[in-house]
């Protein structure tokens, strides 16, 4: 892939040189706390970090400073200054392979491998996407977490979408929030599922494990719809996930819950269940559809791409009744 140097869009207004946000509070988050609104709005940055420029008046509410427990109504003038994070360290540019899917002056569409870390975090500083973006797409060094709206997980495969402008970003990221992006998921799992279904189920980080995720009557509203594409002799189904939100290991917590876990999933995997175990390196989950409408045509533009080739392979060992060997 040659490095893209195209400039970003000169006409945004949502964020001036001088690290200004300016935006307007949507009638939907009236009632709730103002540092709770912005962080749905500017989800690039933490619920403390926008909760200290509160009390630092960097956030001025229709010209007024506000206190942290101030409560929005809809419709409010919201002017934020952005400051930089003096504890951030600057991520490197890597030379790291990107399978593109498409490309255009606002998207980056990729195919995201197995093992492929979104973003650098604790015990995973390099070899990440953010870091192959910056070398490939220098231009997105100056975008919140480098043009990234979504995340895929490390062992999941598939399309992710990278804004390349600011226009862009701000606009896929209020695309996610209004819940038009279309993502759809291939998912193994064990047991016979008879029919298709739908969990809507809220999920929370987990008390006993914060690296996990659990269905939690005080968490937040998620909501995944699955079909039957194929059964299997060896007892384990082909789901096709569709997801209307977008929370972390959704899918994974979900069809745990149901009873159906993903095979190869050992973080989420069935408790104490009859399931004849099938050997594989990971959770059998493949992010195969992703649409959503183009930040600047304004039409529906939709990819797919194939199963890796590991994935393929254990349907063809299933469907002759075989052991899978990588």
């Amino acid at each position: 892939m040659e490095k893209d140097t195209e400039n970003s869009s000169d006409d945004y207004k949502g964020l001036s040189e001088d690290g200004v946000r300016e935006l307007v509070i949507p009638n939907e988050q009236g009632g709730q706390r103002l540092d709770q609104a912005l962080s749905a709005l500017l989800p690039e940055f933490s619920r403390n970090r926008i909760q200290n420029w509160i009390r630092a008046r960097k956030i001025a509410v229709d010209e007024v400073f506000p206190s942290t427990k101030m409560k929005v109504f809809g419709g409010e003038s919201v002017r934020v200054e952005i400051e930089a994070d003096p504890n951030a360290t600057p991520d490197a540019p890597e030379d790291i392979p990107l399978d593109i899917v498409h490309q255009d002056p606002m998207l980056l569409v990729i195919n995201k491998p197995v093992g492929l870390v979104v973003h650098p975090g604790s015990g995973n500083r390099n070899g990440t996407l953010l870091n192959a973006l910056l070398h490939w797409v220098p231009q997105v060094a100056e975008l919140p977490r480098a043009g990234i709206v979504h995340r895929l997980d490390k062992d999941t495969s598939g399309l992710l979408v990278v804004a390349k402008t600011l226009p862009a970003h701000t606009d896929l990221v209020r695309q996610l929030q209004a819940r038009t992006v279309k993502r759809e998921y291939l998912a193994l799992v064990y047991g016979e599922v008879d029919h298709d279904g739908t969990v809507d189920e809220p999920l929370a980080r987990d008390p006993h494990n914060r690296t996990k995720r659990c269905v939690h009557s005080m968490g937040k509203q998620a909501i995944t719809h699955y079909e039957v594409v194929e059964r299997f002799p060896s007892n384990v189904t082909l789901l096709r996930c569709k997801l209307e939100t977008g929370r972390t290991h959704q899918i994974r917590v979900h069809m745990q819950h149901i009873g159906h876990p993903l095979v190869g999933d050992t973080v989420y995997s069935a408790s104490r269940r009859s399931h004849h175990k099938i050997v594989f390196p990971r959770q059998a989950l493949h992010a195969e559809r992703l649409g959503l409408i183009h930040p600047l045509f304004k039409d529906l533009v939709q990819w797919e791409c194939p199963l890796p080739a590991d994935f393929e392979s254990l349907l063809e060992a299933l469907r002759e009744d075989r052991p899978w060997v990588a």
